[in-house]
């Protein structure tokens, strides 16, 4: 395990529950053949269907998953988001080591605190073979008014086994990529995408895409996921105003806008207002590809099911960091920090696909040591000219006056700084949740010492 020979003797981490679950789910990882709106293809699933089932609980209640691994190979489950104690966090090598085929296992945790998540797989680049799910933890006392909420999870579509760029007989260098727009995304230089076959919502491509159907006055929740592994989206809505009230799950003063992006593991919530009735595209472009865009339809009960949705008009107010304002702020990050690290995100050197955190590919990467209770501030400059979505495991961040576990690090020598209260010990993996990035190197250890 990385870290084990540096300084400070390890704190052990918080343990997780014992007492009975409250809600007891048993999912099955198997391989599986996809003949529906996405073709034929070979693919890997969480109880036969890509997203996975939606695993749904109430705010405290203790959620027991037992995982029966019937692939042919290893694997484990993250629960994206959640502060889970150290030991059901999913991370071979780390935090665990990973279920053989064959095996089951068991995840017990407490569901705190309430907020949009997703649940999969950690292991090698599993994530692009479809083992993701939605996690909702429902408030009991939500600060917005809302009727019902759907679950919109995105997801960029590979219907082959995904590989590494070095393993398809390219290394994504310089001039080298496949696509892209430039803007957030990257573009042209310093990387390559895999060859995806388009962009899904709840499994469905746009040639047969998920209708949600409304009631005029209605206000719906939806609640966004960005489960892809290599894709970042700008969402829009037709005809209506989205008003952004939850970022990474976290409550916020809700926002009006017309669009958001959002990067691999992030989500938003959003409460939309039923009225103006017809039938409507909610639309999320692949910033850094060229693939045809994930698209559902927004329809009220009375519009005529025959006509063409609406296409939604360019956005004029777009979502910014710098609009959300957390209700509950984090505690202990106010002031200056006990701890900072100042790390750059850039291409290793070489003609070998690496992606490095200050020059070092994980896992032979130092450890970044802290100590219980310190607030932490991590500083990360962006070298390279592709975006970085990076995530912190076990914890919260502030970003600005937001608190999220997921940030968009800009291309071209963006920057973006989190300040977090070392409030969960054990080792926690620090990544970069552009899957590729991360199974090429992009990762580190936080490690807590005393």
């Amino acid at each position: 395990m990385p870290g084990t020979e540096s300084n400070g003797r390890e704190v052990t981490p918080r343990p997780t529950v014992t007492e009975e679950p409250d809600t007891s789910v048993q999912l099955t990882a198997a391989p599986d053949t996809d003949t529906g709106a996405t073709g034929t293809s070979s693919t890997w699933t969480y109880d036969g269907r890509t997203p996975g089932p939606e695993l749904r609980v109430r705010e405290g209640d203790v959620l027991g998953v037992e995982l029966a691994n019937d692939l042919p190979t290893e694997t484990t489950v993250h629960w994206h988001g959640v502060p889970v104690p150290n030991p059901v966090d999913g991370v071979p090598g780390v935090t665990q080591d990973p279920i053989l085929p064959g095996e089951t296992y068991e995840y017990t945790f407490r569901a705190e605190p309430a907020g949009t998540y997703f649940y999969h797989s950690h292991v090698g680049l599993q994530l692009d073979r479809g083992l993701l799910g939605p996690l909702i933890v429902e408030e009991r006392n939500p600060h917005v008014e809302y009727d019902r909420d759907i679950v919109v999870v995105f997801d960029d579509y590979l219907a082959e086994e995904p590989r590494l760029p070095s393993e398809r007989g390219t290394n994504g260098g310089m001039g080298g990529g496949m696509g892209g727009s430039g803007g957030m995304g990257g573009g042209m230089m310093g990387d390559v995408r895999p060859p995806y076959d388009g962009h899904l919502v709840n499994g469905r491509l746009p040639n047969d895409p998920a209708t949600f159907e409304v009631t005029e006055g209605e206000r719906i929740r939806f609640r966004f996921v960005n489960a892809a592994s290599a894709t970042v989206y700008g969402v829009r809505l037709a005809g209506h105003e989205m008003t952004v009230t939850h970022a990474d799950g976290r409550p916020v003063e809700p926002v009006d806008v017309d669009s958001f992006v959002f990067g691999a593991g992030e989500r938003y919530d959003a409460v939309v207002v039923a009225d103006n009735s017809g039938s409507w595209s909610l639309r999320a472009d692949a910033l850094d590809g060229n693939e045809s865009p994930a698209r559902a339809v927004f329809r009220y009960d009375s519009a005529d099911g025959t006509d063409a949705p609406t296409s939604p008009s360019s956005s004029s107010n777009q979502l910014t960091y710098g609009d959300l304002h957390a209700l509950s702020p984090l505690d202990g990050v106010s002031g200056n920090p006990d701890r900072t690290f100042d790390l750059s995100l850039s291409r290793g050197g070489g003609p070998s696909y690496t992606w490095v955190i200050d020059g070092q590919a994980y896992p032979d990467a130092d450890p970044l040591q802290i100590r219980p209770g310190e607030h932490v501030r991590i500083r990360l400059t962006n070298r390279s000219p592709v975006v970085h979505p990076m995530h912190l495991h076990g914890h919260f961040f502030a970003v600005g006056d937001a608190v999220k576990d997921t940030v968009l690090v800009p291309g071209h020598m963006g920057q973006a700084t989190i300040d977090f209260r070392a409030d969960n010990p054990g080792r926690w993996l620090f990544h970069c949740h552009n899957l590729y990035h991360l199974d090429a190197g992009m990762a580190r250890v936080l490690r807590y010492v005393e």
